[in-house]
C-alpha cells in the first residue's frame, strides 16, 4: 500500500476576468477563463497514523492558517477519518500573485489525501469540499481549464491554445480581499457566452477588471506591465495581470520567443531610471496546458479518478 506521494500543485492563469456584478451577500460574480501552468508548488505527503503536520518553505504563515492544513483538517472532519500525515511544501509561487498558489495547495492536498487515506470521494465531492476552502480551488481539483461563472465555482471545461507564456512577479502582494472591496472597482461587465470565451481576438476577452485598479495602487504592477508589453508579441496580445495580482504575464508562439522576451527583460530592468522599481522582478518562462499535471501524477501512480 503505497504511503507517500510526491505531487504538483500548478500554477494557473485567468486569461481574462470580467466581474458581472456584486452579490447581495456581498460576494462578486465573474467571468474568467482558466488555463493551467507546467510549473507550481510541490508537494509530499506521507501518510501517518495521526495528526496534521506540515514542514513548508513559506515565511510569515503559521501552519493553523494555511490552506493545506484547513483542507486536511476539512477533509478529516468530512469523513470522519482517523488517519493523519506529514506533508512538505515546496514553495515556489510567489504569494499574492495571482497565480492560485494556495488554492492549488488546498486541490492538491485534497486529491491526494483521499488517495493516501483510500477514502475513494469522486471529483464532485472533493470539488464541493474545496470551494468552502475557496473559490479557486474547484478548478484546481477537476483539473481541466475552464471557463468560470459565478464566484469561480459554475466550471464549463474549455481548451484555449497551449501558448508559450513569460509570467513577471513584481515584488509586491496585492491582497484580493481589499481589491474586491475597493469603490473603484469595475463590477459591470457585461456578460459573455461561453462560445465567446476562446475568441482571443476580441480585445474584449483581453481584460481583467481589476488591472486598471491595481496598476492605479501599486506602482510596481504598472511598471513590469509597461515593460512587459514592449516586449509581447502584438499579433498575439497585450501584457495582462493574472487575477487580482501581482503577476502579469505575455503569451508567445514558442518557448524560444518566451526565453528571448525573458532576456531582454533581464537586461531591461538594469536600466537606471527603472531599477529601482523593478530590480527585484521574478520571471519564468511556462507552457500553458489544457489539463491539470496533478491529475496526471496521481493516475500515473495508480490512482483512479472517478467524477
Amino acid at each position: 500500500m503505497l504511503t507517500e506521494l510526491v505531487l504538483p500543485a500548478p500554477a494557473k492563469l485567468n486569461l481574462f476576468l470580467h466581474i458581472t456584478g456584486r452579490r447581495p451577500d456581498g460576494y462578486h460574480n465573474l467571468q474568467t477563463l482558466f488555463q493551467f501552468l507546467d510549473v507550481g508548488d510541490q508537494l509530499t505527503i506521507t501518510k501517518s497514523d495521526s495528526g496534521i503536520e506540515l514542514v513548508s518553505n513559506l515565511e510569515g504563515v503559521e501552519p493553523e492558517d494555511n490552506l493545506i492544513v484547513k483542507a486536511a483538517r476539512l477533509l478529516q472532519k468530512e469523513v470522519g477519518c482517523q488517519h493523519g500525515a506529514e506533508i512538505l511544501l515546496h514553495k515556489k509561487l510567489p504569494m499574492g500573485g495571482g497565480l492560485g498558489g494556495g488554492s492549488s495547495n488546498a486541490a492538491t492536498t485534497l486529491l491526494g489525501l483521499n488517495a493516501l487515506w483510500g477514502l475513494n470521494l469522486t471529483i464532485d465531492q472533493l470539488a464541493a469540499l474545496g470551494l468552502k476552502l475557496g473559490a479557486d480551488v474547484p478548478v484546481f481539483v477537476r483539473g481541466h481549464s475552464a471557463f468560470a461563472e459565478g464566484v469561480g465555482e459554475i466550471l464549463t471545461p474549455l481548451d484555449p491554445p497551449e501558448d508559450w507564456f513569460l509570467v513577471v512577479a513584481p515584488d509586491v502582494q496585492v491582497n484580493t480581499a481589499a481589491m474586491y472591496g475597493h469603490s473603484d472597482l469595475t463590477r459591470d461587465s457585461l456578460p459573455i457566452k461561453v462560445c465567446a470565451a476562446l475568441d482571443q481576438g476580441s480585445e474584449q476577452q483581453r481584460r481583467n477588471d481589476f488591472e486598471p485598479l491595481v496598476r492605479s495602487l501599486y506602482p510596481e504592477v504598472d511598471k513590469t506591465l509597461s515593460l512587459l508589453d514592449n516586449l509581447a508579441d502584438s499579433s498575439i496580445g497585450r501584457a495582462m495581470m493574472s487575477g487580482s495580482g501581482a503577476s502579469v504575464f505575455a503569451r508567445f508562439a514558442s518557448r524560444e520567443q518566451a526565453l528571448t522576451a525573458q532576456a531582454e527583460l533581464t537586461l531591461s530592468v538594469t536600466r537606471p531610471e527603472i531599477a529601482d522599481d523593478t530590480s527585484k522582478l521574478h520571471s519564468f518562462v511556462a507552457h500553458g496546458i489544457n489539463r491539470s499535471p496533478l491529475h496526471t501524477a496521481l493516475q500515473q501512480a495508480g490512482f483512479t479518478l472517478t467524477a
